[in-house]
């Protein structure tokens, strides 16, 4: 099976390792790193204010 993409998020830094783990021991994986942009939404985040936010900007000024 492939599988094209997959999002792993966590507030848990420890969990998400954990998890990235079990699934390179499992399956072949690419860590892309920290995510911009994915299925077209861009996604930001500010660790030490806690916020994360998620924007469509592009499509909707495509859009209209």
């Amino acid at each position: 099976m492939y599988i094209d993409d997959i999002l792993l998020t966590a507030n848990d830094l420890g969990l998400l390792h954990e998890t990235k783990k079990f699934l390179s021991r499992n399956f072949e994986v690419k860590d892309m790193g920290e995510v911009i942009y994915v299925i077209g939404i861009k996604i930001f985040h500010n660790r030490s204010q806690g916020l994360l936010g998620l924007s469509q900007k592009v499509y909707i000024l495509i859009k209209c």
